[in-house]
C-alpha cells in the first residue's frame, strides 16, 4: 500500500525502506529511506479526526513555506514534499490522504522534559514559532477546529451539557459547575481581546507540547516544532497558556490525587523566559496577560473535560468510567493554585520581561 503511495511524491531516489514510527495517536506515521540515502515522514492524516483535509494542508503548506524562507538552519522548519503533480498531499482510490515530509535529522524528539533545560529549549521553540510567524498574514489560515479557544463558545456548550444532565451526573458536581461560572466572566477577557483587536492575531500552534519539539541531538537545543495539523488563527497567549498548563504544573493530567496538584513557579519562570527570549515581539498587553493566558487555558481544559463528563463521555478517550473527572479535578486544582500565587506569577513575567 505504502509503495503506490510513496510513487506518487517527489522522493530523491527509489525506496529502499518504509516502516512504522513515533507514538503518534492519531495519524499513521512511516519512516522512509530511499536508495540514496535520503529520509522522509510518510504519514495518513487522519481524515476521521480533521474532516477538512485540504483546508489543513493548506494551512501546514503556506505555514512551512513561510518558515522555510526566514530561518538559517535548513532543520528550523518543516519541510513538505510535494507530489510529482505538484500537490502538497495525495488522495488514494480508498479516499486517504497522505503527505510526505523530510526527515529531520540528528535530532531527538522527548515525551516528557528530563531536565528544566529540555522545558526551556521548549519555550525557545514555541517562542521563535511565534517570532517568526510575526509577520504571516495569520487571517489567511483556516480555522480547521472552528471555535477551538473560543471559552465563550466553550461555556455555552458547558451550559447546555449541565441543563441537559444526559447521564443525571450534574449533581454530583454541582461544586466543580460552580467553580467553573464564578470564573466566566475572566475567563472570557482573551476571547473578548480577540474579538476587539487589542490582541493581535496570530499564527497558533495549538499543541504546544514537548513532544511537539526537536531537538538537535547533540546540543539538545530547540530546532523547530512540528505537528501543525492545528495551526490556525489565535493569540500567542493559547500557545503560552497550554504550554504552561502541561509543562509547569507538578502532577500529570490525570493524577487521581488532585490535592497533588499546583503551579511549579520554577518551571513557570523556566518557560517564560524561554518564550519572552525567543519572541520579544509580544505587545506589552500579551505580555501582561501571560498569567491570565495559562489560568484561561487550564480552565477551558477542565470545562471541556466537565463537559463531556456530563455528556457521557463521547468526545476524550477514558480508561475507567470517572477518568474524565479526575482530569477535572487536576485541571480545576492548578487554576486554584495558580489564583493562590497570582501575585508571585505576574511579579515573575515582570521580572523576565525586562531581561
Amino acid at each position: 500500500m505504502t509503495d503506490n503511495v510513496l510513487r506518487h511524491f517527489a522522493l530523491d531516489g527509489a525506496v529502499a525502506l518504509c516502516e512504522r514510527y513515533g507514538f503518534g495517536h492519531i495519524n499513521e506515521t512511516y519512516r522512509v529511506v530511499t536508495e540514496n540515502d535520503a529520509w522522509y515522514i510518510l504519514q495518513k492524516v487522519n481524515h476521521h479526526v480533521f474532516t477538512d483535509v485540504p483546508a489543513l494542508m493548506e494551512n501546514v503548506a503556506a505555514v512551512t513555506g513561510y518558515l522555510a524562507q526566514h530561518v538559517d538552519d535548513p532543520r528550523g522548519a518543516m519541510q513538505l514534499v510535494h507530489t510529482t503533480e505538484g500537490m502538497p498531499y495525495y488522495l488514494d482510490e480508498a479516499g486517504d490522504y497522505w503527505r510526505v515530509y523530510v526527515f529531520i535529522r540528528d535530532s531527538i524528539c522527548l515525551q516528557k522534559a528530563e531536565t528544566a533545560e529540555d522545558f526551556y529549549e521548549s519555550a525557545i521553540a514555541f517562542g521563535g514559532f511565534q517570532q517568526l510567524m510575526a509577520g504571516f498574514p495569520a487571517a489567511t489560515l483556516h480555522e480547521t477546529i472552528p471555535n477551538f479557544h473560543n471559552t465563550i463558545d466553550r461555556y455555552a456548550k458547558f451550559k447546555a451539557a449541565v441543563a441537559a444532565d444526559k447521564l443525571g451526573r450534574a449533581a454530583s458536581v454541582q461544586e466543580e459547575i460552580n467553580f467553573l461560572l464564578a470564573r466566566e466572566q475572566e475567563m472570557s477577557t482573551l476571547h473578548t481581546l480577540r474579538l476587539s483587536g487589542e490582541l493581535p492575531l496570530r499564527v497558533t500552534h495549538n499543541d504546544t507540547k514537548l513532544n511537539n519539539v526537536m531537538l538537535d541531538a547533540k546540543t539538545r537545543k530547540g530546532l523547530c516544532v512540528i505537528d501543525l495539523d492545528t495551526v490556525m488563527p489565535g493569540l500567542s497567549l493559547y500557545d503560552y497558556g497550554d504550554s504552561i498548563r502541561f509543562g509547569a504544573a507538578t502532577a500529570a493530567e490525570d493524577e487521581k490525587d488532585a490535592s497533588l496538584m499546583g503551579i511549579d513557579l520554577g518551571l513557570f519562570r523556566v518557560y517564560t523566559r524561554g518564550f519572552l527570549t525567543a519572541c520579544p515581539g509580544l505587545t506589552e498587553l500579551e505580555v501582561e496577560l501571560m498569567p491570565l493566558g495559562a489560568k484561561t487555558m487550564t480552565l477551558e481544559c477542565g470545562m471541556r473535560f466537565l463537559t463531556d463528563y456530563l455528556d457521557g463521555d463521547v468526545y476524550f478517550a477514558i480508561h475507567y468510567p470517572e477518568h474524565n473527572l479526575v482530569r477535572t479535578h487536576t485541571q480545576l486544582a492548578l487554576v486554584a493554585d495558580m489564583e493562590k500565587n497570582w501575585d508571585k506569577m505576574q511579579q515573575i513575567v515582570k521580572e523576565e520581561h525586562k531581561k
